[in-house]
């Protein structure tokens, strides 16, 4: 998710969009099937059984690789290895290509408000009580984030052990191809001033390294403010051995369990956009693979569904057994995020996260701002970053009726548009030490499995989210700032009120979040996407992200992630489709040679 990314809750509540009939997220599709750059690109409805025939030598009628999930690492992952090899993508979303919602950085929080089951943004909600989100569209992540972009640091890159030629050049395979350097804003002008203010320095100026200090990263927004996803890396592939196909939901990963040892992967089974069942299958040649590129959510619930996991859970859902794992969905980790609000006098137009604070405390801090570019924008419930006080959060959970909502729907549409002035400085506790886990709901692939991320149950990551409220504060009270937004320097005591208000998560509100900062974390508690895990190397996979226990399948995602790398993940993600794609490549080439 697998950016999954930042600034993220103007996600619409839940409990609010359920009232609003929004535009669907994902588009007319039809014209991008036969024209532009993608011709390999189709319905999953379109698959024949035939065009997936197993072949002992791996033919034209069986393909070398099907990989499971076309997002922000399926796609440069599709495309690196169709070069050589015989290529699926299944992609249980739509093409971002055609709508405005995804497509443009003016509406993109509008697609987080759409909770229908053609929404690009599948909501979730964490056992947490946090809300959060998941992609449902070609490109993942990359087509309903926020669009920051930067590496991950140096450290990051030496502990997982990748080739650190590899590595770079594979950023700059993605970097030519989407990446674009922001307009800077006057509102991120102001955070960087008050950042060094702050004493977040040096400058290290526009680069997309992960420096202590302040920078300005890239973003795949261009300056037109449209929005280039990893989707668009599928366009560097060999067209006649690369296939696509959309709207398919894959539900299991089929095995060959001859070998009670050594079960291998055959093929996957998957649903087409009108209901109908298909099984697509590999050649059967010892290299080929199947890949799981599904995110830190999907990933671990297609292997357990599949038969890989706690031996005990899936025998709770009658789901044979292929191959007895503990770990599987273990370790999931999200990096918690706080918010502190911005009041402002003046219009503040849209701005993403383009500047970025990297402190030596472990937390990173980061700004966004201006939610009121279209009436759509302004009738839309931003969730976490609406800047309106008085939010639907001050009703408790449990008096949420029906009727409060439309009540409180009828009110927000009397709101003056100066009441959507303003913006947030964010504080991402970055390397949690707080972990959970993911269990499924049921055994249905397309309902969401149950998460738990244990916010702050470390004390280490509440301490951290204390000193960032505490940076970001600081932040709001720069005299950068309060030149820019002309309102008078605020107490903290007031900007933690204005900002519990406008909060939005299931987590009740205590009498004391503006007294004690370890308590105002915990209830204002919200994500930014980031969230990682539930298929660890060493536990799940092998180093190079082999399945333990099984033969011709492999994990290529951020669920093998213990840390979400850089502040951002979607750069090293869309890198790490393009890095392994190398890999085997190489390998695979070396073998046969």
């Amino acid at each position: 998710m697998a950016s999954v990314a930042p600034v993220n809750f103007f996600l619409c509540s839940l409990l609010l969009c359920l009232f609003f009939s929004l535009p669907p997220c994902q588009g007319s599709n039809q014209n991008w099937y036969d024209k532009y750059n993608y011709p390999f690109l189709k319905k999953a409805s379109s698959f024949s059984s035939s065009s997936s025939s197993t072949s002992t030598t791996g033919g034209n009628n069986a393909y070398d690789y099907i990989i499971v999930g076309g997002g922000t690492a399926g796609c440069p992952l599709a495309s690196t290895l169709s070069q050589k090899f015989r290529v699926l993508l299944l992609e249980r979303g739509g093409v971002p290509f055609t709508n405005p919602n995804v497509s443009f950085l003016g509406n993109f929080h509008i697609t987080l408000a759409d909770t229908s089951p053609s929404s690009a943004s599948q909501y979730f909600v964490s056992t947490d009580g946090v809300l959060n989100a998941r992609a449902r569209v070609l490109g993942g992540g990359s087509a309903i984030n926020a669009g920051f972009y930067t590496r991950a640091s140096s450290r990051f890159i030496k502990r997982v052990g990748w080739d650190a030629k590899l590595v770079n050049e594979s950023y700059e395979w993605v970097e030519k191809q989407i990446v674009h350097r922001p307009k800077f804003s006057a509102f991120q002008r102001a955070v960087r001033d008050s950042l060094l203010d702050a004493g977040i320095s040096p400058f290290n100026g526009f680069t997309f390294d992960h420096i202590y200090g302040t920078k300005v990263g890239g973003t795949i927004f261009d300056r037109f403010g449209r929005r280039h996803t990893a989707a668009e890396l599928l366009t560097s592939g060999n067209p006649h051995k690369l296939t696509v196909l959309t709207f398919a939901t894959v539900h299991k990963i089929v095995f060959d369990t001859r070998d009670k040892k050594r079960p291998r992967a055959v093929g996957v089974v998957f649903k087409d956009e009108n209901g109908k069942i298909h099984q697509a299958n590999l050649g059967n040649g010892t290299d080929n693979e199947v890949i799981v590129s599904s995110g830190a959510l999907g990933t671990p619930q297609l292997l357990l569904l599949s038969g890989i996991g706690p031996k005990e859970h899936l025998e709770e859902f009658k789901i044979p057994v292929v191959f007895d794992n503990p770990f599987v969905g273990q370790g999931m980790a999200d990096n918690p995020m706080n918010t502190i609000f911005v009041p402002s006098n003046r219009p503040v137009y849209q701005s993403l996260i383009e500047t970025v604070g990297i402190t030596k405390r472990g937390v990173y801090i980061e700004a966004s701002c201006g939610f009121s570019q279209s009436n759509d924008s302004i009738h839309c419930h931003h969730g976490i970053l609406s800047a309106e006080i008085g939010q639907l959060s001050t009703i408790p959970p449990k008096q949420r009726s029906p009727e409060a909502i439309q009540a409180f729907i009828k009110n927000k549409r009397d709101l003056p548009v100066e009441a959507f002035r303003g913006g947030f400085i964010l504080s991402k506790v970055a390397k949690p030490r707080s972990v959970g886990e993911l269990k499924l709901n049921n055994t249905n692939v397309e309902d969401n499995p149950f998460v738990t991320f244990n916010y702050f149950s470390h004390p280490y990551d509440l301490q951290r989210c204390v000193d960032g409220i505490r940076i970001a504060t600081k932040v709001v009270q720069s005299e950068h700032f309060t030149n820019y937004t002309m309102c008078p320097k605020e107490t903290t005591e007031k900007l933690l009120n204005l900002t519990v208000k406008a909060n939005v998560n299931l987590i009740p509100k205590h009498l004391n979040d503006t007294q004690s900062l370890e308590q105002f974390c915990r209830d204002t508690v919200i994500t930014i996407w980031h969230y990682h895990g539930g298929c660890h190397v060493g536990k799940v996979v092998n180093s190079d992200y082999k399945v333990l226990g099984v033969d011709r399948l492999r994990v290529v995602d951020g669920s093998t992630y213990t840390e979400s790398p850089g502040t951002n993940p979607q750069a090293t993600v869309m890198m790490m489709g393009r890095y392994v794609g190398q890999k085997i490549l190489r390998e695979r080439l070396q073998k046969s040679a």
